[in-house]
């Protein structure tokens, strides 16, 4: 299949007067076109400052180390800021943003936003920008009216269509959602996941889907890639990752193990002990080593390359790589 991301090698790092945070560390990986690709992992492992990445807006102080971040075969990384904001973002990458509040300007309507971003890649009358905003509203399940509201006369699951609505308009081929169902309750949670499945395949959109919520990312994505203290450690097809055989790496493992199952019975939820590491002075060897329980003096030494256990199924774990 046709290769729309690829990200190689990438670093990212927080330049802090304390160091260096290692943010993103050497990530590589692709996104296939009508693909969803999940990422999961603890709080702090990067899975946010990856998606900013990608869209070519780090969070200050983070800058880019290394690496390429490649847009259908073009490197994104040395454009100027005037080009990314033209021809990149939002025309070929776009974000959903985790709190849609947290999005919305609270004193414009909806309508002047969206139309605000319109603007800014597109040149046409008012009247047809207005047309295409309504258009777009209709197709995540809003009125027309919707455009003379302000965001706090909506509910939550309002605000995030509103917000998918403004993240698809430029037609982009790949739109990141970082955590788009926190905060809303389950019936709403079950509605958007429903509207993006639809909006997926009527635009035949690609999907990086950021959530920590594991049974939601097996329901999906089609690949899944676990991320832990700014590395990858685990990359595989969903059945790989959740099939009987289970995931290869100890930290998806003890992730999986704290998830509570519908239709199993599990005697006791799990946990992982410890704390994520220092990303200024991470430990020696694999990363996870401090609070795995499987781990080999060769853990504590060496770093584990990221390398194929069988087709499609990638682990970083000497485990897996003897």
């Amino acid at each position: 299949m046709e290769k729309l991301l690829n990200v190689e090698n990438l670093k990212m790092h927080y330049f802090t007067s304390k160091g260096a945070v290692r943010a993103i560390d050497d990530i590589s990986f692709d996104l296939l076109v009508g693909e969803t690709l999940g990422l999961v992992g603890e709080s702090g492992c990067g899975k946010t400052s990856l998606a900013t990445s990608i869209l070519r807006m780090p969070s200050p102080p983070g800058r880019y180390v290394s690496g390429r971040i490649m847009v259908e075969g073009r490197d994104i990384i040395p454009l100027p800021e005037k080009e990314i904001r033209k021809n990149i973002r939002w025309e070929k990458i776009s974000m959903v943003f985790q709190g849609a509040m947290n999005c919305l300007t609270p004193v414009y309507t909806i309508g002047k936003q969206m139309l605000e971003t319109l603007n800014v890649h597109k040149e046409m009358p008012k009247p047809e920008a207005e047309a295409l905003v309504k258009e777009y509203l209709g197709y995540v399940g809003l009125p027309p009216e919707i455009m003379g509201r302000y965001p706090h006369e909506l509910s939550g699951g309002m605000k995030q269509r509103a917000v998918i609505a403004t993240a698809l308009f430029l037609k982009p081929s790949i739109v990141i959602l970082d955590e788009p169902t926190t905060a809303l309750d389950v019936i709403v949670q079950a509605q958007i996941i429903s509207l993006l499945k639809k909006l997926k395949a009527q635009f035949n959109l690609s999907f990086i889907f950021i959530t920590h919520d594991l049974a939601l990312e097996a329901e999906v994505a089609d690949r899944i890639c676990v991320m832990y203290a700014g590395k990858i450690v685990e990359l595989g097809l969903n059945g790989q990752i959740f099939g009987a055989q289970g995931p290869a790496h100890p930290y998806t493992e003890r992730l999986l193990a704290a998830t509570p199952r519908l239709f199993q019975k599990v005697e006791k939820l799990h946990f992982i002990p410890g704390t994520p590491p220092d990303l200024i002075e991470p430990p020696l060897g694999c990363r996870f080593n401090p609070r795995c329980n499987k781990a080999i003096p060769r853990c504590r030494e060496e770093e584990p390359p990221l390398a194929e256990i069988e087709p499609g199924h990638m682990a970083a774990c000497w485990l897996c790589n003897r």
